[in-house]
């Protein structure tokens, strides 16, 4: 599938052409590829984002750069490296009411992120984890690498607790138990953070209720791509302007063009946030920055080694080990059980199935009727699966096995190891989220009983 050329807009000027020209500005984004030259970089392609759904992108050869950077389109570099493992965590602010918040008061989202990043920073310092620290339009993105043949990656891919659905071992087992150290990091992240935030942190992007500002927004620690095949996922590449508001159609919908002017993903380097906030979007401050600030992607094994070290030693090892245990038997589904909410997302399941606040209510209607963890994740497989909900092109790059084992294990270790304690789960919290769609005949309090039965 061809795209058509770049989505005219107010980022695609002769101040963006004049950056995305620069020789530095070209080195560096090499640089993030992988190699001190074009031809020497590891990075397996290059995704060009459809302008019609961001969703979906196609694929070019690492070769290809500098004919997507003329054409000043959207595009990032694929996760999966020819030599390393990257490893990325993705911080961004969320508002389910206003989509466009992010972009006409940038100043004020960031500043709710900091607590957030702070305990981020402190978390992988405290683990020897350098990081490469780069910032987006909605928030924070922590890389680092280590080596696929290095002594901690097979340590890793040696776990042996990530299994396929039929039990057989995971065929390339490095990215899968990336993931549970990573959903680990967000369960040492996620308390710390919510206490310090003025507005809720979750792991991943969940439906709130409205705060103070009536606002829906909220902050996430965002490990989603740890739920999709390694091949399908990729980052955004410092240097390269930030256009996702225009593509989705977002700034022309919305009227806000003159408010929003174009800016760049930059390296967080020698400035604050602040600092880095106000001059995104100048060619000067960018192009001086490229001559200052390298973009290499840190080697940082003995941190990972530690991270590895930590897991090992938490409680979280053992559910994900019970997660995958082969001894679960699916029971029979009685939807007269369950609560309309969730019989609602069970009926119409695209999109609601589709989003995690979705999944995560799903996930814990069933576990208060017993169900083990990855019988609810095999029966969203099996919804994911069928073609009656018409999914289309949905699944066309992911794997809806992989998607729905990595939601209910993400929600069902929350509650298993007390990281998350149903505040939200009532009705009318599912109310003021907008997933509830017959109040006058609900009740989640037994449920909430039957999984939190101590607090």
């Amino acid at each position: 599938m061809k795209y058509s050329g770049p989505v005219p807009d107010s980022t695609n000027s002769h101040a963006l052409r004049e950056v995305l020209e620069n020789s530095a500005v070209r080195q560096r984004i090499v640089e993030y590829l992988g190699g001190p030259r074009l031809e020497d970089t590891t990075c397996l392609f290059l995704a060009r984002l459809d302008p019609l759904n961001p969703a979906h992108f196609e694929r070019h050869p690492p070769a290809c750069l500098h004919s997507l950077l003329d054409e000043t389109c959207e595009f990032a570099r694929s996760l999966e490296d020819s030599e390393s493992m990257l490893i990325h965590l993705d911080v961004e602010y969320v508002n389910f009411d206003d989509p466009a918040a992010a972009y006409t008061d940038p100043q004020r989202i960031f500043l709710l992120q900091e607590p957030l990043v702070r305990v981020i920073e402190t978390r992988l310092l405290s683990l020897g984890i350098r990081y490469l620290h780069v910032v987006t339009g909605q928030g924070h993105h922590f890389v680092w690498k280590i080596r696929k043949c290095s002594p901690v990656a097979k340590a890793i891919a040696n776990l042996g607790i990530c299994t396929t659905p039929e039990g057989d071992p995971s065929p390339d087992p490095l990215f899968p138990h990336v993931a549970l150290l990573m959903e680990h990091l967000a369960h040492l992240i996620k308390p710390a953070a919510a206490v310090a935030c003025e507005i809720p942190v979750e792991i991943t992007a969940m439906h709130v209720g409205p705060g103070h500002t009536g606002a829906r927004e909220m902050l996430s620690i965002d490990i989603s791509e740890y739920g999709d095949p390694l091949r399908s996922r990729m980052i955004r590449i410092p240097y390269t302007v930030y256009r996702k508001p225009w593509i989705s159609g977002l700034i022309k919908r919305l009227g806000i063009g003159a408010q929003v002017p174009g800016f760049f993903t930059l390296p967080l380097h020698e400035m604050n946030i602040h600092q880095l906030i106000d001059q995104r979007h100048d060619p000067d401050t960018i192009i001086d920055l490229a001559h200052r600030a390298g973009v290499d992607i840190p080697l940082e094994e003995t941190g990972t080694r530690h991270l590895l070290a930590a897991y090992l030693a938490s409680g979280l090892i053992g559910f994900h080990r019970e997660f995958y245990a082969n001894d679960h038997e699916s029971p029979a589904l009685t939807i007269e059980n369950l609560p309309p909410c969730a019989r609602h997302i069970l009926a119409h399941p695209n999109d609601l199935l589709l989003k995690p606040s979705g999944i995560q209510l799903i996930t814990r209607c069933l576990l208060a009727d017993d169900w083990p963890p990855r019988a609810i994740a095999s029966l969203i497989t099996s919804i994911f699966q069928d073609p009656a909900h018409c999914w289309g092109i949905q699944w066309e790059n992911y794997d809806p096995a992989l998607r729905a084992e990595f939601y209910v294990r993400l929600f069902a270790s929350q509650i298993h190891q007390g990281i998350e304690h149903g505040i939200d789960f009532n009705c009318v919290s599912q109310q003021e989220k907008k997933f509830c769609w017959d109040p006058a005949e609900c009740s989640l309090e037994p449920a909430y009983k039957r999984i939190y039965p101590a607090l």
